[in-house]
């Protein structure tokens, strides 16, 4: 697919991963339909991107009618919709068992919620969209990218919910790809290690500098820049198809 042609909607647009992937796209001449809670954020990129190439929707990923409803607006805004990149997500730590007893099922089941069932949620409606357009001289008629991460496969103490919302990202990446391959649509996942989003702003300067030195190579936290960069070359590489990418900088996540 061409940097060019593409029309994205992205996640979590507004923030972080998402929004240097809205950024990315914009750049290559792209367009995008940012969905995010954050109307502040992504009205301001309206603002600065410009109206013609990002378009704002301030959507719950979990809600299916809500999402259903902007999904068809950006359709109708800017006559299809080719890629779809989920970024949208939470992380709340918690032991299975604490001092104060067990994990409120609560707080398990919304990270699942967003993390999982969200990206599902925006998938199949997005995916339904592709499989109206015409392919391109690839047979190609979309892209899909989720965001998995590390956690997926070295999941550390208190990361129970997050691991096992990431690991259902992974474990979807391929039956919805074998799903949709008669359709040339191809579905990837992007697994991050430690990268540097808001997620970390509010942390001590001690504790950046221990898990940037915890990167084997380049020791250092990623950028969401790098992230965009991914998946910029997933979406012009019509070969990378069903499968999980590590981007990690070589680590491994310890038990805590």
């Amino acid at each position: 697919m061409k940097a060019s042609e593409v029309i994205a909607i992205v996640t979590g647009g507004a923030s972080g991963l998402g929004e240097a992937t809205t950024r990315s796209i914009v750049a290559k001449g792209g367009k995008v339909a940012i969905f995010d809670l954050n109307e502040t954020r992504g009205e301001a990129l309206v603002e600065e991107l410009g109206q013609d190439a990002v378009v704002y929707y301030q959507s719950n990923v979990t809600n299916a009618q809500q999402v259903e409803e902007h999904v068809a607006q950006t359709v109708q805004h800017f006559g299809k919709i080719n890629v779809l990149v989920s970024c949208a997500g939470i992380a709340t730590p918690g032991k299975v068992v604490s001092q104060k007893g067990p994990l409120a099922l609560e707080r398990f089941e919304q990270v699942i919620q967003v993390n999982l069932i969200g990206t599902f949620n925006v998938l199949r409606v997005a995916a339904y969209a592709m499989l109206k357009n015409e392919p391109n001289d690839d047979g190609e008629r979309g892209v899909i990218i989720n965001t998995a991460s590390v956690a997926a496969f070295e999941g550390q103490i208190g990361q129970v919910a997050y691991s096992a919302s990431k690991g259902g990202v992974v474990g979807m990446t391929l039956p919805i790809a074998r799903e949709f391959a008669r359709d040339g649509i191809r579905v990837m996942a992007i697994a991050p290690g430690l990268i540097e989003t808001p997620l970390f702003a509010g942390l001590p300067e001690p504790a950046r500098t221990a898990l940037a030195s915890s990167v084997p190579f380049p020791n250092r936290l990623g950028k969401p820049s790098e992230y965009a960069q991914l998946v910029d070359s997933i979406l012009i590489n019509p070969m990378l198809n069903g499968e999980v990418i590590r981007l990690d900088g070589a680590i491994r996540m310890q038990p805590k």
